[in-house]
């Protein structure tokens, strides 16, 4: 009983740091194509300000069949409740990128 209960948390655990890998690799191509779209819009590229960033939905695709690969390489890592520490990775590794950049934002405006 006490190795399935090891076993249990070090799944839960590689799926954490899998969907951080995820969402970290997902924020930084984010993050990335932001650049060269501020970077576009400030050289005067851009015909409108409603202009949507080019290829989002390629990027959220890539997203989608990357944790679509993961679960086929890796289908223990979507047993039973473990993937939710899958998800759970994802946000928190995407969401720490997003935290940093408000958190740079904040800092700027302030002065």
């Amino acid at each position: 009983m006490e190795t399935n209960h090891l076993i249990s948390v070090l799944a839960a655990l590689v799926a954490l740091v899998v969907g951080g890998v995820i969402g970290l690799s997902f924020g930084a191509l984010q993050a990335m194509a932001l650049r060269q779209h501020e970077k576009r819009q400030q050289q005067g590229k851009l015909k409108s300000g409603w202009v949507l960033m080019p290829g989002s939905m390629g990027r959220v695709a890539l997203l989608l069949i990357t944790l679509a690969l993961v679960q086929a390489v890796c289908p223990l890592l979507f047993e039973g409740n473990t993937q939710w520490w899958v998800s759970g990775g994802v946000v928190a590794g995407y969401g720490w990128l997003l935290f940093r950049q408000l958190l740079r934002q904040w800092k700027a405006s302030k002065g």
